[in-house]
């Protein structure tokens, strides 16, 4: 089976391969003779029913700096395609909700991963509320009476944004602690919406766990322990990564929120775990497929591309 594979990504010239998970999947397509086209999401037009966009061909290679080939720019509808990869990265604004109300209206004729329509329905730091029993302790609010409340209740707290991501923002806020009024007061002017306040887990300086889950099925993670004395275990922010395996306890949250992410068409979905408790679900632009495979586990890139293509197969007539 050659399928015609366009995805929609941040600028492919920017990206560093070593890490990146899109970048994992086009080698992985490519290797199996599909046909890679790349746009960015400002190039994707709705002219009355049509989705249209600037694409271009892509070749890539596993050398960086050296590791995209791009041809000329020429349009495309994207209804013409066999799947469409929505990987650009967050933040997870109304740009990006946008692109998924777009996508919505060829998929699933054009087999979008993830479905956009889901992608937009689970926003990752309130969609991990519809399973409070696998959570820590967790208010989304922007009420400061009702986050003092939760404070006194639970003493040690994380706030984050809502719609944050690769750890900014990220605060711990400990009893008594004087910096508290300033970070309100910059969450208030910064962030129209609610905010994350969780309660702290110190067994985050063992690690945050990563999860892949592929069509509701965990198969691989990577451990990613904090450096030095910041809480954010993000790679991104520093954080080592380490091969690891899952709990018994980690096994129950995948085969719990399995079924439910299969449901949604949520094919490849990153889940983030902190001493057995759930804190994310991670829907928009997964990562973690390299470091897992470098660190001597499975290759998921080729898992997922199974998956697309025994979905796209049986889709068709």
């Amino acid at each position: 089976m050659t399928l015609t594979v366009a995805v929609q990504m941040d600028p492919v010239e920017r990206i560093k391969i070593a890490g990146d998970s899109t970048f994992a999947l086009l080698l992985e397509a490519q290797a199996r003779g599909h046909r890679l086209l790349y746009y960015t999401p400002d190039r994707l037009t709705l002219n009355g029913a049509r989705v249209l966009t600037q694409a271009q061909s892509l070749t890539v290679r596993d050398i960086q700096g050296e590791h995209a080939t791009l041809g000329e720019m020429h349009g495309v509808d994207l209804a013409d395609v066999d799947v469409v990869l929505l990987r650009q990265d967050p933040p997870f604004d109304l740009a990006y909700v946008t692109t998924t109300h777009l996508l919505e209206r060829i998929h699933p004729r054009t087999l979008v991963v993830n479905d956009p329509r889901a992608v937009r329905d689970a926003p990752e730091k309130l969609f991990v509320m519809d399973f409070p029993e696998l959570m820590p302790a967790t208010l989304i609010s922007r009420d400061r009476a009702a986050i003092e409340d939760f404070r006194n209740e639970h003493r040690e707290v994380v706030m984050k944004p809502l719609y944050g991501h690769g750890g900014a923002a990220v605060f711990k806020i400990g009893p008594g602690e004087p910096n508290f009024g300033s970070i309100f007061d910059m969450f208030s002017t910064t962030f129209r919406e609610p905010w994350v306040i969780q309660k702290f887990l110190p067994e985050v300086a063992q690690g945050d766990k990563r999860i892949i889950l592929v069509d509701g099925q965990a198969l691989g993670a990577v451990n990613r322990v904090p450096v030095g004395d910041d809480i954010r275990s993000n790679m991104v922010r520093g954080g080592a990564a380490k091969p690891t395996e899952l709990t018994a306890r980690e096994q129950e949250i995948c085969a719990r929120i399995g079924p439910e992410l299969k449901r949604r068409g949520l094919l490849f979905v990153g889940i983030d775990v902190i001493g057995g408790h759930l804190t994310e679900i991670n829907v928009t632009s997964p990562t973690g497929l390299r470091i897992i495979k470098r660190l001597g586990g499975p290759d998921l890139a080729a898992a997922i591309w199974d998956a697309i293509e025994a979905k796209r197969g049986a889709a068709r007539p």
